[in-house]
Formats: C-alpha cells, structure tokens, sequence
C-alpha cells in the first residue's frame, strides 16, 4: 500500500473512529532488525533529550541530581513525542495517539535512562566536566551506545509479544 494510500486509510479510520485498542497488536516474531530499529527509534528521542537535558544542566551549573531528572524528563517527552508524531499526521486523536505512545515507549525508554544516566554518573568527572570537554561528551556518547545495545533486545523480547513497537507498528499496518 502506498503512502499516500496508508495516510488515506489512517484518515479514514481516525474519522470513523475505528481503532483498534493499544494492546490490540497480536505476538509474533520479532527480528534483530525489527528490535534495533525500534530501539534506534527510542534512542533518538532519549538522546535528544538527554543531551538538551545534560546542556542546560551544565550550562546552567546545576549538580548533577537536578541535570539528570531534567534529562530523563526531557528524554521521556521527546521519545513519546517521536512516536505521536506520525499517528497524528495519520489523522489518529492525540489521547489515542498518546496510549499508544505510552504503551510503545515507557518500557524502552525507562531502561535507556537507567542506563545512560547510570553511566553517566559512574563515569569519573563526567558530569562535571563541563560542555566543552570531550569527557563529557565522549561519556554521553558512550552512555547512549550501552544503552542502546543493553535495551535492543528488551525490544525484541517486547515485540515478540506483541507489546512495545509492535503496538505502533500493529497502528500503522492493520488499516
């Protein structure tokens, strides 16, 4: 089906408010591919928040308590944020589009935190070392790469059973 095509039906489907529940998407195989790239897509809206997190804390000259609740607050909004994006544009309501995005994301970006910012913190001197140092950001950069390798198969264990990404991919395939 065309893009063009799936946007129509999503449309449709949003107009007549038919969707199928969050928890609709039905278990199955899940690739290395289909986890990484589910993965990748967290990791994308965990770092962008986690560095804008991790930016301002410094700029700012906050310890590193505040810097990290500012950075996991950020992360969970850009995360929830990168998936809403193409449900909305689908035509899907946004408190629709917002299970879904809570259902897809918590789990995956809960552990991401967990283990950047767990990483950060052990890291010696990277939280304070400032943001034009390269320990600060070769330790962000490292933390994000644990994070993403730890949390890749969570997701495919996740989309195995029908819970995680595969809830937003069931959304964009079953109209």
């Amino acid at each position: 089906m065309s893009t063009t095509s799936q946007h129509q039906n999503h449309t449709a489907q949003a107009a007549s408010h038919q969707h199928p529940p969050a928890s609709a998407a039905a278990p199955g195989p899940a690739s290395w591919s289909m986890a990484a790239q589910a993965t990748l897509h967290c990791l994308t809206g965990c770092a962008i928040g986690e560095v804008l997190g991790m930016v301002i804390g410094t700029a700012l000259g906050w310890s590193a308590g505040p810097t990290v609740v500012l950075a996991v607050v950020l992360a969970f909004m850009f995360g929830y944020a990168l998936t809403m994006r193409p449900l909305l544009a689908a035509g899907i309501g946004v408190r629709t589009a917002l299970k879904v995005a809570l259902a897809a994301d918590t789990v995956s970006i809960t552990v991401m935190e967990i283990l950047d910012n767990g990483v950060m913190l052990a890291v010696p001197g990277a939280m304070d070392a400032g943001l034009s140092s390269w320990l600060f950001w070769a330790s962000l950069a490292f933390a994000l790469a644990v994070a993403f390798v730890l949390t890749t198969p969570i997701n495919k264990w996740l989309i195995s059973r029908g819970k995680g990404h595969a809830v937003v991919h069931h959304y964009h395939h079953s109209h």
